[in-house]
């Protein structure tokens, strides 16, 4: 005999909002303490939230297990559903509501990479101590095939960075094109002040591929030009590359303002690389949803004022 799946009997008298914040925040953390500081209700508080959640839908929502508070089934079936509503009233309300940069405890989450944070965070929250000390701001790094949805339903409010896949309903504008430089130690044995296409070639490489980023530019080129080169370490974080350079003779080839930031320690040179490769062009992306939101406008507009056209570093 066929197995029939029971279905939670569901008390929606007994859901309100903060409820569903509060299963959305679990959601994300996988911990009720966590959620709780996300949503800013105490651990009992949240416990309590979550007790009235499981009698509502019948069902228990969350399991422990080693990582965490585990959704069951019926939960992860409701998750996106429960993600978008959220959304959109959120979007709804902010589009009629003011906003005071003075006086908000916003928080505003940015997806971007290690190499966007040490760009774009210590600017920002210098600026932000200023004008708007009460907002808070959470950085976050998605898959590319994650972030589409997670700026509809507002679980994202920015992206910043090099995203060349991403297209409407999101929406985009350029703060900056970055070129390319490569990056040595400063001592190193072979290279000098020019990097020739033999050296290039030949040497080897430590490469990044980090999520969510559209740095693949360097190997577009090399495969155009029908190159290739040796790739001796493949890396998922930018930050962790010049201790690597600072013991080996290995290339990297980086954004440029990321590369000229590391060589100013005067540790590294920077070099021109021996082969065209089209600059990063880093943008802002928002979706379209939340274009008349008070407060992300203010924040893409702070951005703009921040960034937007800025010279790129030249090769040192």
């Amino acid at each position: 005999m066929q197995r029939i799946e029971s279905i939670p009997i569901m008390n929606v008298s007994q859901i309100d909002l903060n409820l569903l914040r509060a299963f959305d925040a679990i959601l994300r953390d996988r911990s009720v303490t966590a959620a709780g500081q996300r949503v800013g209700l105490t651990q009992p508080a949240m416990s309590n939230a979550l007790a009235r959640l499981r009698a509502a839908f019948g069902d228990a929502l969350f399991v422990r297990g080693p990582e965490g508070m585990q959704p069951t089934p019926f939960a992860r079936s409701i998750a996106d559903p429960v993600r978008q509503a959220l959304g959109l009233i959120d979007a709804a309300l902010a589009s009629r509501a003011g906003f005071d940069p003075s006086t908000s405890e916003r928080m505003f989450r940015f997806n971007m990479s290690d190499i966007g944070e040490m760009v774009f965070l210590p600017p920002l929250l210098e600026r932000l101590h200023r004008a708007a000390p009460g907002v808070r701001v959470e950085a976050v790094s998605l898959a590319q095939g994650d972030l589409e949805e997670s700026l509809a339903t507002g679980a994202i409010d920015l992206a910043l960075g090099a995203l060349p896949g991403v297209g409407p309903p999101v929406r985009s504008r350029r703060l900056f094109r970055d070129p390319y430089l490569s990056l040595v130690r400063a001592d190193h044995p072979s290279i000098g002040s020019r990097l020739a296409r033999r050296q290039f070639l030949e040497a080897s490489h430590v490469v990044v591929s980090s999520v969510g980023t559209g740095h693949q530019a360097v190997e577009a080129a090399l495969l155009a030009a029908g190159l290739h080169r040796r790739i001796a370490l493949r890396v998922p974080h930018f930050v962790v590359v010049p201790m690597i350079l600072a013991r080996t003779d290995l290339i990297a080839t980086l954004p440029g303002r990321i590369a000229a930031s590391f060589a100013q320690t005067g540790d590294f040179k920077t070099l021109a690389p021996p082969l065209r490769i089209p600059a990063a062009d880093v943008q802002v992306h928002w979706h379209e949803r939340f274009t008349e939101d008070a407060g992300n406008r203010w924040m893409r507009e702070l951005l703009f004022e921040l960034y937007e056209e800025r010279i790129a570093p030249r090769r040192s």
